[in-house]
């Protein structure tokens, strides 16, 4: 199996030479940057499994990189774990909204650091034994594998969050999914305040699907029931 390849934009040398040792000695690849603009131009060419990322970071902060990489079509289905000294809640909810996997607040430990990684990376690989590699349903088609869907002939992207989301709806239709289930089992997080993000990332999924937002039911004050 080939080594997974992380990628570490962080500001603060000692951090970033800290992350890298402990990654390495793991069995990954690294390749780090201390600059938004820098760590963009790394992960266009090399194509991380995962990005470990600064909030504040010199010229674009973390928020606007993890934004312009989930607008990058070979970029948006690579997870993203924030790393900030920022513990806000709002700081939180931007990330998560904007795409991001997980999020990690500063002083952490290396151990529950790569925990963390190795989740979001199983999370991001492989579908459950019971989610079709290919779903379809009159006009709509999912592909798991390829992180695609097609909605009456037209392509679409699906973030790693998109598809997460997607997947469990899918696996679950007819049931009904608590926000709180969603925002364990996809982004693994349960802090207060985050429910919110399961809403945004529920009408952005609704967007894409079309005529068949409707597949998507709301479940008032509980959660979400897919229904094909």
């Amino acid at each position: 199996m080939d080594q997974r390849r992380i990628m570490v934009v962080e500001d603060h040398v000692q951090t970033r030479e800290l992350l890298q040792y402990n990654l390495e000695a793991a069995g990954y690849e690294v390749r780090t940057a201390g600059a938004g603009e820098q760590g963009l131009e790394v992960m266009n060419r090399w194509r991380p499994d995962l990005v470990l990322l600064d909030i504040m970071l010199p010229e674009i902060d973390g928020l606007e990189v993890c934004r312009r990489l989930k607008q990058t079509p070979s970029l948006r289905a690579v997870p993203v774990i924030m790393l900030t000294a920022r513990g806000d809640e709002v700081d939180r909810v931007v990330g998560l909204e904007l795409g991001a996997e997980d999020y990690v607040v500063k002083p952490f430990s290396p151990r529950e650091l790569l925990l963390r990684i190795k989740n979001a990376l199983r999370r991001a690989g492989g579908e459950p034994a019971d989610v079709e590699e290919v779903w379809r349903h009159e006009g709509l088609v999912v592909n798991f594998a390829a992180h695609e869907m097609e909605v009456d002939g037209e392509m679409h992207q699906l973030t790693a969050t998109e598809h997460r989301l997607l997947k469990e709806l899918v696996q679950a239709r007819g049931r009904v999914l608590s926000r709180d289930r969603l925002l364990d089992t996809v982004w693994n997080t349960d802090f207060e305040g985050a429910s919110r993000t399961v809403d945004t990332h529920m009408r952005r999924l609704r967007a894409k699907l079309g005529s068949y937002a409707e597949c998507i039911e709301t479940v008032r004050g509980v959660g979400y029931r897919f229904r094909a």
